[in-house]
């Protein structure tokens, strides 16, 4: 089994930056497509971004230029480098290691609050 633990959400001033973390326990970690999805307040969840295992990366369209995914199988840790955060990306987010059919695990969420 693999567990997700989200960290370094936040409160941040509009324009500011925050990096989450995703770090996993297990040792599938390295085969796993990880995302990193939102939900806010009466809103649907949402992705936002995830890396495959090949390092291939996606990107929802309201953040692309500005949040980055990346990986660190040695760490088995994967981070999001958000940048000019806007209010309207205010979310919990969580985040979630998939594998085909096979594996669909979720962490707890961590929140993010752009506010000034």
């Amino acid at each position: 089994q693999v567990q997700l633990v989200e960290s370094g959400g936040g409160l941040v001033q509009p324009g500011g930056s925050l990096k989450l973390s995703c770090a996993a326990s297990g040792s599938i970690f390295s085969v796993l497509t990880v995302g990193w999805y939102r939900q806010a307040p009466g809103k649907e969840r949402e992705l936002v971004a995830n890396i495959a295992n090949s390092g291939t990366k996606n990107y929802a369209d309201s953040v692309k230029g500005r949040f980055t995914i990346s990986r660190d199988n040695a760490k088995n840790t994967v981070y999001l480098q958000m940048n000019s955060l806007k209010p309207e990306d205010t979310a919990v987010y969580y985040c979630r290691g998939m594998y085909y059919s096979a594996y669909d695990s979720w962490g707890q969420g961590t929140q993010v609050t752009v506010s000034s």
